[in-house]
């Protein structure tokens, strides 16, 4: 048995940057409909736990969710502000502090756990009765015409078709949509691995974010909110060439803990616990078109980055922030939202961001992953130099704050 129904937007892929935009469009004026199509069964948000994977929220994504009116609710679930970024470089002197007080606002961004965030979100998109949720559900065709495309899905053994002025790919790394196109990306492999993992301290982290170059690769600890049991807890990233991965993954408990030590030192305290560890490649994929006619991509199915800068999530919120808006001004004009000339639009406004954002964390890695020592020397006179000069600190603080280029409505804390 076959259904099929009409829609004005179809969102393929329901994780974090799929129900944001659901969320966002579910508060324009006009009465579109939209159907959200996500492979999870949403029933099965992961207990909370010392485990919890967690996300940095940019300041700019926070003002979004402030616009969207989600905030409060995530807040009050739980997350952990950052107030300071510390960046160093071990074995060296360069050094430089980022301050939310500088920059006039409380906090640079936040760190929460992806539960909340998706729990939050899912709570408000069921809300919203301009949002079909079709989960668990994948799309196993998608056939684009001149006034519609067509979305065949698989849900739970029943197929469905869906015909939509536009389909919108937020289904994460391993794009199906992408595929399914024949989208053409381009690939760069670091040749590393993220090692990530919760652990806590005997030392309060004061929200301070701390960004460690080390020999081994990039480290950073997230200020995270406490448990009864572990009050101070950070969220570890650790970047590691392919061929140590084994050796730091195989380490003991007590041996980790020694390891995270001896490259943070004091000024984080002894690390008390050491959570699950986990791993993934690390690699940087761009595609080459954004927008095609009755398409758009937004998130990691467009983009993904090194985490060393941590603007992964946030980068496909700001994609969010932007699309909305396109959307919004396509309708108020009465246009196709689903017509190339007006995905263009969004497609122009994102290639600021999406070039400066690529190259700024592309040259972290290359910068901070090189023992060649006149670059050695040439990052140490850069650290030196943003921790001397304020003009410095506040370009990289703005950017790390998440506003390059053109701001949304949205990232500017104003509603659509």
């Amino acid at each position: 048995m076959t259904d099929t129904t009409d829609y004005d937007i179809a969102i393929v892929g329901g994780g974090l940057v799929g129900l944001s935009l659901a969320c966002a469009l579910g508060q324009l004026e006009s009465a579109l409909r939209i159907a959200l199509i996500e492979t999870s069964d949403y029933s099965r948000f992961p207990p909370p736990g010392f485990d919890s994977r967690t996300v940095a929220l940019s300041y700019s994504s926070q003002q979004i969710f402030q616009a969207l009116q989600h905030w409060e609710t995530i807040q009050a679930a739980g997350v952990a502000a950052i107030k300071t970024i510390h960046i160093s470089d071990r074995g060296h002197p360069g050094v430089t502090r980022l301050q939310a007080h500088e920059q006039g606002v409380g906090a640079l961004g936040y760190v929460a756990e992806n539960r909340i965030l998706g729990e939050c979100l899912f709570a408000a998109v069921k809300q919203l009765k301009q949002v079909d949720l079709l989960a668990p559900a994948s799309v196993t065709d998608i056939k684009i015409a001149s006034d519609s495309a067509q979305l065949t899905l698989d849900c739970e053994g029943q197929t469905n078709t869906i015909h939509t002025k536009l389909v919108v790919a937020a289904d994460g790394t391993e794009s199906f949509v992408r595929e399914h196109l024949f989208i053409k990306q381009q690939h760069r492999d670091y040749h590393q691995s993220a090692l990530i993992a919760n652990v806590a301290t005997d030392k309060p982290h004061h929200n301070i974010a701390y960004e460690r170059f080390t020999a081994t690769g990039p480290m950073a600890l997230l200020p995270l909110t406490g448990i009864e049991a572990h009050p101070h807890r950070y969220g570890l990233v650790w970047t590691l060439a392919k061929d140590r991965l084994n050796e730091v993954q195989q380490l003991s408990e007590q041996d980790f803990a020694a390891a995270l030590y001896q490259r943070f030192g004091r000024r984080v305290g002894q690390f008390t616990r050491i959570g699950q560890r986990h791993c993934y490649p690390l690699g940087m994929t761009q595609i080459a078109e954004h927008v095609r006619h009755r398409l758009a991509f937004i998130g990691n199915a467009a983009h993904t980055l090194h985490p060393v800068a941590g603007q992964g999530f946030n980068l496909g919120l700001r994609d969010v922030a932007a699309l909305v808006e396109v959307v919004r001004d396509a309708v108020a004009k009465q246009q196709d939202v689903g017509e190339l000339a007006v995905l263009q639009r969004y497609a122009q406004w994102r290639v600021r961001d999406h070039r400066v954002t690529t190259v700024f964390t592309d040259s972290l890695v290359r910068i901070f992953s090189n023992n060649f020592m006149p670059m050695v020397v040439a990052r140490n006179a850069g650290l030196v130099a943003m921790s001397l000069f304020a003009p410095l600190r506040k370009r990289l603080t703005h950017h790390a704050m998440g506003y390059i280029g053109r701001a949304s409505l949205l990232a500017r804390g104003l509603g659509l």
